[in-house]
């Protein structure tokens, strides 16, 4: 297209995109760890 309607766009979206996987690595992990008893018995 003659006004680079995608282009434009485009560029946007990996704009916000690179914004957002910023803030997504910033976010805490939540690391689950199962707990085990005490005695394992067999």
């Amino acid at each position: 297209m003659a006004d680079n309607f995608l282009e434009n766009h485009y560029e946007d979206y990996l704009k916000k995109k690179a914004e957002w996987l910023r803030k997504k690595k910033h976010l805490p992990k939540t690391n689950r760890q199962l707990e085990r008893p005490a005695d394992e018995a067999l």
